[in-house]
């Protein structure tokens, strides 16, 4: 059965990838993304590619209209994949360079997930994309302070929805993945080879996202097969 399925950071890397797997298996993709022209370009059925900035407050307001307009109000999957990352060391990060990425990763998962909530129901299923740097206890790099306590931030917020709509039926989830071979692990660390694809993370994620609420809910999976 066809579903409503919105994905951020769809520009690139494995938000592209994921666009694509979800259109071919004939699913209504809402393609969300501060560059909306690789998805539009690629002239997919049933995908709908809309300019959207996280950190945009004014920006919400479209994709709601969106939703209502010609979605009859419903979304079965919300994957929260946008990502901002800064690479600097800690001496040198500032206020706004911690603004810029929690905007992202943090204020704009939490908005987003606020204003789509309304047209969840049981069955739906919430899949934000943290970071293994995001785990406790996981192992740390130098230089992401800002990203890696970004994506631990949203881990203790999926554990906290899940639990606040837990009678709602709608599921919430959080999967922390290990290195992928990404443009922007790329302008992070250049020239590190990463031993998972885009397409290869991609594959898993879209599988989970449509059956890991049967399963899972208010929990972290680690997906990753190397350390870090």
């Amino acid at each position: 059965m066809s579903k409503h399925v919105i994905i951020t950071g769809t520009s690139r890397g494995i938000g592209f990838e994921l666009v694509q797997l979800f259109a071919k298996a004939g699913h209504h993709v809402l393609a969300l993304s501060r560059n909306e022209q690789p998805i539009q370009d690629l002239k997919l059925n049933h995908v709908t590619s809309m300019g959207f900035d996280l950190s945009n407050e004014s920006d919400y307001a479209k994709v709601e209209d969106f939703v209502k307009i010609n979605w009859e109000q419903q979304v079965d999957v919300l994957i929260n994949n946008a990502g901002q990352l800064i690479n600097k060391p800690f001496s040198e990060l500032s206020i706004k360079d911690f603004e810029t990425v929690y905007k992202t990763n943090v204020f704009g998962v939490a908005e987003l997930t606020r204003v789509m909530l309304p047209f969840m129901k049981k069955g739906s299923h919430v899949v934000t994309i943290s970071s293994m740097g995001g785990v406790q206890g996981s192992m740390k790099f130098p230089g992401l302070a800002a990203y890696s306590s970004s994506k631990g931030a949203v881990i203790t917020l999926t554990e906290l929805l899940a639990e606040e709509y837990k009678d709602s039926g709608i599921a919430f989830n959080v999967l922390a993945l290990g290195a992928v071979q990404t443009e922007m692990l790329q302008e992070a660390f250049p020239g590190y080879q990463a031993p998972t694809t885009a397409l290869e993370m991609a594959e898993y994620i879209f599988s989970f996202a449509l059956n890991g609420n049967k399963y899972y809910n208010g929990k972290l999976l680690q997906v990753s097969n190397s350390t870090p």
